[in-house]
């Protein structure tokens, strides 16, 4: 059994460092200043025998217009509709304000289950403001203190009888699988179970990632097809990592909105340095990164570094360009895009690149078959035999190079691993190898197995003078030179 928690309550009172406490780890961002969340973010908790997804949201605010302060309000009030059990936060030290008591009256009506917990309650300086809690008519007020973990006891004895009255079932992330090592069964067939495919159970996670304002949340709100991410014309808007369940026209995914990436010398303020550091976190996490464009100013600076950080760290890449629909010569930009990603970025030669709009949800279709491509790319494994038939004709269209006379063999080559896909290659002399023949090999295997865009991780290992293929060569000779050479054996006795 598993519920979903939601804490609510004004700015600045410690409900991201109670989220922090609860999913055990720093997964929400937490600074003095208030209005640091701004989107609603889901996390696996654990408190005593207890299981559950906590939702820190925005802080609510008294503003009911189109502002930022706005839509984070509504943000805010759809996570109390969509929880179980609401745990609405006060600072225990300042007391009831008139806002807690707007807010009250709220949770009250929307609301199915709501508890009360009084924050930074520690000492005598929270004793007045926690008893004051008493007047919301929410019932007795927890006395608590997130940032030490005192009165989390308190909190499961409330949690506890709720939860043995909400059924519903929300299943955890689940961590991808990189690095996959093939056994030599399967290098030797390239063949195996097609586990990898999404599912259910495992969905395929995407990252979103790109510079900020690029449209990334409101193209994961079109693609889930709900206003679940903060959006708006302001840089900036999403600063943590957020994550979203859906399906994408049939496929189970799991989304990963980021931060908007700047240059590091642009990246001043605190809470943004966090956040782009949460983004780098969530890419790790995922298994295909979309790297969003705005088609105005594409292939910025920061752009490369996005798309080249999400190659290092070996994720299948698609590259979306959006505000499509506000182009006007379409195929001649299209033309221009292209170019510039094949010159800028070659370690991603033949990644897709679609065109998008999030607005309006056109592309949405191109994307999506992209990113199957992708994914199913990165799980791609070919046969030992068909990989050793290329590696001679490879190597007799380019030999390699003899440095110093001494002349370097390329014996034999193997897939060690999928998700990236990744070769070793035995040969002598790897000390001598120039990078320009991994490359030649790399874009070689790219062009004749099909392998555009993911990265291929192409290693040369040093064997020396050992011959995988040498006991196969004991075989009795036949023949005149044969029968010479036994005649030449003595007789046994």
């Amino acid at each position: 059994m598993t519920f979903t928690l939601a804490i609510v309550g004004r700015p600045n009172v410690g409900k991201s460092t109670l989220f922090n406490r609860l999913v055990g780890k720093r997964l929400a961002l937490v600074d003095d200043q208030p209005g640091v969340t701004r989107d609603l973010r889901e996390g696996d908790a654990r408190l005593g025998d207890l299981r559950f997804v906590v939702i820190d949201s925005a802080g609510l605010e008294m503003v009911e217009d189109d502002s930022l302060q706005g839509r984070m309000r509504r943000l805010t009030e759809r996570a109390v509709d969509e929880a179980d059990i609401c745990l609405f936060v006060i600072d225990a030290r300042v007391g009831v304000t008139a806002a807690d008591e707007y807010f009250a009256d709220i949770l009250r009506r929307r609301a199915r289950h709501v508890i009360l917990a009084a924050n930074k309650a520690e000492g005598a300086a929270g004793e007045a403001g926690a008893t004051e809690g008493w007047s919301l008519g929410l019932g007795e007020p927890l006395r608590i203190s997130a940032e030490h973990g005192e009165g989390l006891e308190d909190i499961y004895r409330a949690l506890k009888p709720l939860s043995e009255i909400v059924e519903s079932e929300r299943p955890a992330p689940i961590a991808p699988e990189t690095d996959v090592t093939l056994t030599d069964e399967q290098a030797e067939s390239g063949e195996g179970a097609e586990d990898w495919r999404p599912s259910a159970a495992r969905p395929l996670q995407i990252a979103v990632i790109g510079r900020p304002n690029a449209g990334k949340s409101t193209l994961i709100n079109k693609i889930i097809g709900e206003d679940r991410l903060l959006t708006g014309p302001e840089a900036g808007i999403t600063r943590d990592s957020i994550s979203v369940r859906s399906e994408f026209m049939g496929t189970p995914m799991r989304i990963f909105d980021t931060a908007g990436m700047r240059k590091k010398a642009r990246i001043t303020d605190k809470v943004e340095r966090l956040s782009v550091a949460d983004g780098l976190r969530a890419v790790r996490f995922a298994e295909v990164v979309v790297v969003l464009l705005d088609v105005a100013i594409p292939f910025e600076q920061q752009d490369l570094r996005i798309a080249d950080f999400a190659e290092t760290e070996g994720r299948a890449v698609v590259v979306a360009a959006n505000k499509w629909d506000l182009e006007e010569d379409k195929p001649q930009k299209l033309n221009e895009l292209r170019e510039a990603f094949e010159r800028l970025l070659p370690q991603l030669k033949g990644a897709p690149l679609v065109t998008v709009s999030a607005r309006t949800g056109k592309g949405l279709d191109r994307l999506h078959n992209a990113i199957l491509k992708a994914h199913e790319v990165w799980n791609r494994r070919i046969s030992t035999a068909r990989l050793n038939q290329w590696l001679t004709a490879m190597t007799e269209a380019h030999p390699p190079p003899a440095p110093g006379g001494r002349r370097i063999r390329l014996r034999y080559m193997t897939q060690v691993k999928t998700r990236p896909p990744g070769f070793v290659v035995m040969a002598t002399h790897t000390d001598q190898i120039p990078e320009s023949y991994r490359r030649y090999l790399v874009n070689g295997l790219r062009q004749d197995f099909d392998l555009p865009g993911t990265p291929i991780r192409l290693t040369f290992r040093d064997q020396g003078s050992k011959n995988p293929y040498k006991d196969k060569s004991n075989k009795r000779q036949t023949g005149a030179l044969a029968k010479h050479k036994d005649r030449q054996k003595p007789k046994e006795a």
